[in-house]
């Protein structure tokens, strides 16, 4: 899996890269070696990977929504 490098646009995240499917997102968090998987059928859900897809995108605001919303909810 090739990961892009989070933009990290406000200098202060804790997620490092993260590489987007068609239904999952894979994040890696500065820090630490371990790659979490946020999926449709898993307990995130579509409606949360897919603004957690939007945020990697745009590079600001994806620590803050997995903290909020999906911290313990990866695959």
């Amino acid at each position: 899996m090739i990961m892009e490098r989070y933009a990290n646009r406000s200098g202060g995240s804790g997620v490092y890269a993260y590489s987007i499917g068609l239904d999952c997102i894979h994040v890696k968090f500065s820090g630490n070696a371990k790659i979490y998987q946020y999926s449709y059928t898993g307990k995130a859900g579509q409606k949360h990977v897919d603004n957690m897809k939007l945020l990697a995108q745009k590079g600001s605001g994806l620590n803050t929504y997995i903290n909020l919303h999906v911290k313990y909810k990866y695959d």
